[in-house]
């Protein structure tokens, strides 16, 4: 109903207003969908950002994994083709870590001060790890000494035989054992292979070792997996699965502070039969990506070739040195310019100038971890020379080890180094 009074509204008017009013609909409907997409992009947004951060946990040196150690960087299922190779390799597997990661795991260890470990009552590595005559009971006391010394950490040789047999009992035994060497504050650096020899015997043997001979260095080592397993590679299906299980079963574990995965490849007039071998072990630990570093020991640089595939693999650099102060000087000023972590993972040989006094000193300065050979004198006498013989008398002054049988010191002068140089003064 009208007022009287009022007059009707133009025709114009009328256009006018329902234009308007069509407008003001189509403004209100872009408005609406405008808004719409803004939020689905911020959705899109968080759900990209979060995917990318996942992605990068676990593949940087920034990101941490749950137990607080670095996730280094590697490759994974869903990396590009090609991207795992290992280098000098050709092989799957993560990367080798970069250095600026290894020093980083460095700087998070205490300085490595150790020793390389066999019982006393042990005349090789398998008469220390096999079920009959592993030890713990002497274990257990060398490893308190070892740590009243300032010991912080033990390189120590696997058999491959023992696992072959028995790689649950091994596991196990390997468990024992850092739990004793835990106790103590000690970490372990494991070794998988070895081809070092001090006699005929070339391939190990279950059961019971050779018998002592007095005077003679050594004369029960026995490498692993031995010569006829490094040559024949129909034998290194067994020889993967071993190097898989046992890192696989610890590649996380604390008490674990490095791999070092082939001890002097080479030795025993090997040279480059040992090299295929070498660059296997270099690849299947790749595939494993264990937490701790791997590596192997630089110990004869006239090996040219198994020198290069050892730097170019290798997460933190390890070397052999038993010479002098200078000898021990040039390696460390050689090796330094592969600019990663440097662990010397064997020296002292008084006789030859690699005396405590000489070498810890030049380790402590350049921040060189290190690890002397041997630790209680026992059954492989290493006390005697390189290439001593049956019925050579006692050496006044002992090649290896820091303790006698009765857990005496050998020299009370060293003991008051290692505990200045390990911090216990």
């Amino acid at each position: 109903m009208r007022h009287g009074n009022q007059e009707s509204p133009s025709p114009g008017f009328l256009r006018f207003l329902s234009h308007s009013l069509s407008s003001v609909n189509l403004f209100q409907r872009t408005l609406s969908c405008l808004t719409r997409c803004i939020l689905a992009s911020a959705v899109l947004l968080v759900v990209t950002s979060l995917a990318h951060a996942q992605s990068v946990q676990g593949r940087v040196p920034s990101a941490i994994r749950r137990d607080g150690r670095f996730a280094f960087n590697s490759t994974r299922a869903g990396a590009s083709a090609g991207a795992g190779s290992s280098p000098g390799t050709g092989q799957s597997g993560s990367r080798r870590w970069p250095a600026a990661t290894a020093q980083i795991w460095f700087s998070k260890q205490a300085w490595p001060l150790g020793f390389n470990y066999i019982p006393s009552t042990a005349i090789n590595t398998t008469e220390m790890w096999q079920k009959e005559t592993f030890d713990p009971a002497t274990i257990e006391r060398e490893m308190h000494a070892a740590a009243s010394v300032g010991f912080n950490c033990a390189r120590v040789f696997l058999q491959y035989i023992v696992w072959e047999n028995d790689p649950a009992g091994l596991k196990a035994r390997m468990g024992t054992f850092m739990e004793i060497a835990a106790r103590n504050h000690i970490k372990i650096i494991w070794v998988l292979f070895d081809d070092c020899t001090f006699s005929t015997v070339t391939d190990p043997h279950l059961g019971k070792q050779a018998d002592v001979i007095p005077g003679e260095y050594a004369n029960g080592w026995t490498p692993s997996p031995g010569e006829t397993r490094v040559i024949d590679q129909a034998s290194w299906k067994g020889l993967k699965d071993y190097v898989t299980d046992i890192m696989t079963t610890f590649s996380s574990d604390s008490r674990v502070l490095a791999w070092d995965l082939y001890n002097e490849p080479g030795n025993s007039s090997m040279e480059n039969k040992s090299l295929p071998l070498l660059k296997a072990v270099f690849a299947w630990a790749r595939d494993v990506d264990p937490l701790q570093p791997i590596t192997v020991g630089i110990w004869k640089r006239q090996l040219t070739d198994i020198d290069k595939v050892i730097l170019e693999n290798s997460d933190i650099v390890t070397f052999h040195n038993y010479g002098g102060p200078d000898a021990m000087t040039h390696d460390i000023d050689e090796l330094a310019r592969e600019d990663r972590p440097m662990i010397c993972t064997e020296w002292l040989a008084r006789q030859n100038g690699s005396t405590v006094a000489n070498i810890l000193p030049i380790l402590y300065s350049r921040h060189v971890g290190g690890t002397i050979w041997g630790l209680v004198n026992g059954r492989t006498q290493t006390n005697y020379h390189w290439g001593s013989r049956a019925g050579s008398p006692a050496p006044a002054l002992w090649q290896h080890d820091i303790f006698h049988g009765d857990m005496t010191y050998y020299d009370p002068n060293e003991i008051t180094l290692f505990h200045h140089y390990g911090g216990m003064n």
